[in-house]
C-alpha cells in the first residue's frame, strides 16, 4: 500500500516543539491538514503563523491531553472544521531522568499520564471518526526505551512499553475497522526534549547533541506513514543497540549494570 497524504485531516499532539514541531511542518508541505495541538498556545500561535498557506488549512487547539474535557474538545473541534479525521498522531510525551529509588509515585503516574493514558483515551474518541476516514491510520511515537527500558528511564520505558503494547493490539483489532497502526522508535534525538523533564538527576551522559535533528524524525515519520509500515526504528544507535539486545539479551544486561555500578562507585 501506498498512502498519499495530500489533503488528509490530522490531529496532531506535542506540536509546538521538538519533533512535533518538525512534523507539523513536514506533514504542511506534503499537503495535510493539521490540528495542531499542545498545551502552549503561544508557540502554537506562531507556528501556525509561520505554516500558513493557501494550500493546507491549520487549527490552533491548545489544550492538555490529560484532561478528558481537552481531549474532547480537541476531536469534537476537529470534525466540526473538516467533518472528519484521516490522521492521529500521538506525539506528546514527558520524560523523567533519575533513578526508581529516588523518584516517587507522582512522577511515574505524571508519565504514565502524558505518555500512555493520554494518547489511549485520544484515541478512543477518534475512533469513530477514522473508521470513517480516508487511508486512516494511528501513529504512535514511542521510542527506542520501549522496546529496551533503560536505567534512569524507569518511569519513561514503562510508558513508552506500555504504548508499543498497546499498538501490537490495536494493529490486529483495528484491521477490521480499515485503520492502520504504526509506531515510531526513535533513538536519542536533538529535540530539546530534556528541557521539560520532571527530573535530572541520571548521572550518565547524555549528549542530545549528537543525535538525530526533528527533521529527519518528522520526513521518516511521513514516509512510513506512505508506505504504511508497521513499525519503524530510527536512528543508528537505535538499531545497533535493539538488534544487539535481540541476539545477546543477558549480555546486554550484563554491560549496561556495569556502566551503571562504574557511575555509581565513582
Amino acid at each position: 500500500m501506498r498512502r498519499s497524504l495530500h489533503g488528509k485531516r490530522a490531529i496532531l499532539t506535542g506540536a509546538s516543539g521538538g519533533i512535533g514541531q518538525a512534523l507539523a511542518r513536514a506533514l504542511v508541505r506534503a499537503g495535510v491538514n493539521v490540528a495542531l495541538a499542545s498545551r502552549n498556545s503561544e508557540k502554537l500561535n506562531t507556528l501556525a503563523q509561520e505554516l500558513d498557506n493557501d494550500k493546507v488549512s491549520l487549527i490552533v487547539i491548545p489544550c492538555d491531553i490529560t484532561v478528558a474535557e481537552d481531549r474532547q474538545r480537541l476531536v469534537d473541534t476537529t470534525v466540526e472544521r473538516w467533518g472528519g479525521i484521516d490522521l492521529l498522531i500521538n506525539n506528546a510525551g514527558i520524560g523523567s531522568w533519575g533513578h526508581f529509588i529516588d523518584s516517587t509515585e507522582e512522577i511515574c503516574r505524571k508519565v504514565m499520564e502524558v505518555n500512555f493514558f493520554a494518547p489511549v483515551e485520544l484515541t478512543r474518541l477518534a475512533m469513530p471518526y477514522l473508521m470513517s476516514g480516508e487511508e486512516p491510520v494511528v501513529v504512535n511515537v514511542a521510542s527506542m526505551c520501549g522496546r529496551k527500558a533503560m536505567p534512569a528511564w524507569p518511569e519513561y520505558s514503562a510508558s513508552k512499553f506500555a504504548l508499543v503494547g498497546i499498538s501490537e493490539a490495536w494493529r490486529a483489532e483495528f484491521v477490521r475497522f480499515g485503520v492502520d497502526v504504526i509506531t515510531i522508535i526513535p533513538g536519542m534525538t536533538n529535540s530539546g526534549f530534556q528541557d521539560n523533564w520532571l527530573r535530572k538527576e541520571g548521572k550518565a551522559k547524555l549528549d542530545f547533541a549528537q543525535g538525530m535533528s526533528p527533521d529527519f524524525v518528522a520526513v521518516s515519520v511521513c514516509e512510513a506513514i506512505r508506505k504504511n509500515r508497521s513499525e519503524v526504528v530510527l536512528g543508528t544507535e537505535a538499531k545497533r543497540l535493539l538488534r544487539f539486545n535481540r541476539y545477546f539479551p543477558k549480555l546486554t544486561d550484563w554491560l549496561i549494570a556495569r556502566k551503571i555500578k562504574k557511575l555509581y562507585s565513582e
